[in-house]
């Protein structure tokens, strides 16, 4: 049987007004409140003193079972890590544990001395401006025996006005992929000669295509994982792409326009 403690804290409040003209009630906050998910699994069985373990710290959206739901599939994927695209993920918390644990067990028959597996799933607000709730979902997957863990982000943009997930067709305008992609490749380049990499660098680590964005308050951010267009030691690359030049790129609504 599965060993794990959880809690939930409520970390946000839906300001909702009362009897008020149109004007007042189109100023009312439209903030989605949140609900903070903590579990913590540890391997069932296990009698030494350091278990492989599971570590969720989630969101819920108390409003919106929907959005809830894709929060926690996008995550309980993004723990899956690399892995075969037949392969389905967990449909809950509590089955992901259970099928990291079972892995667990084997990682533990072949990795030396008393190595144990970790897992850790998060999602915590990234940024929140012009009604949009930028989320950061992370995760951190090792298994015993190996060289290192590995570290996986997402970001989840929520448009609280209509309470959906917005993507990077969304969030640009009509006809300008090519252009988005330009900026990209130019602050692809900004972001090589910053680290000081040569141009063989650029080679063996080419620029592909994301659509991982953050379209923060101050600028847009566009995360890379692990191996995609940097070597592991570099972590996750982070592209910065200024609102100034996105102006008729980007839809203004997502320029804090």
């Amino acid at each position: 049987m599965l060993r794990y403690s959880a809690g939930l804290t409520v970390i946000g409040l839906l300001l909702l007004g009362g009897c008020q003209s149109s004007e007042d009630a189109s100023a009312e906050s439209l903030t989605l409140a949140s609900i903070a998910v903590e579990k913590e699994y540890s391997a069932p069985e296990c009698q030494v003193e350091k278990c492989s373990t599971v570590t969720v710290s989630a969101l819920a959206f108390p409003q919106s079972p929907e959005l809830t739901d894709q929060l926690q599939k996008r995550l309980l994927t993004l723990g899956m890590g690399i892995t075969e695209e037949s392969t389905l993920p967990a449909d809950s918390w509590d089955a992901y544990a259970q099928n990291f644990f079972e892995l667990a067990e084997e990682d533990n028959r072949t990795a030396p001395g008393a190595m144990t597996s970790e897992a850790m799933l998060e999602a915590k607000v990234y940024g929140q401006h012009n009604d949009l709730l930028i989320l950061e979902l992370n995760s951190y997957v090792y298994h015993a025996g190996q060289a290192h863990g590995l570290p996986m982000t997402e970001f989840m943009v929520i448009d609280e006005r209509l309470r959906r997930v917005v993507d990077s067709d969304d969030m640009l305008l009509e006809g300008q992929q090519e252009a988005f992609q330009a900026l990209l490749d130019q602050a692809h380049q900004r972001w090589i000669e910053e680290m000081g990499h040569d141009e063989q660098f650029a080679i063996s680590w080419p620029l592909s295509e994301s659509h991982n964005i953050a379209p923060l308050a101050t600028a847009w951010e566009v995360k890379y994982n692990v191996y995609e267009i940097a070597p592991y030691a570099v972590s996750q690359p982070v592209l910065t792409l200024s609102l100034d030049a996105l102006e008729g790129i980007a839809k203004p609504r997502y320029l804090g326009k």
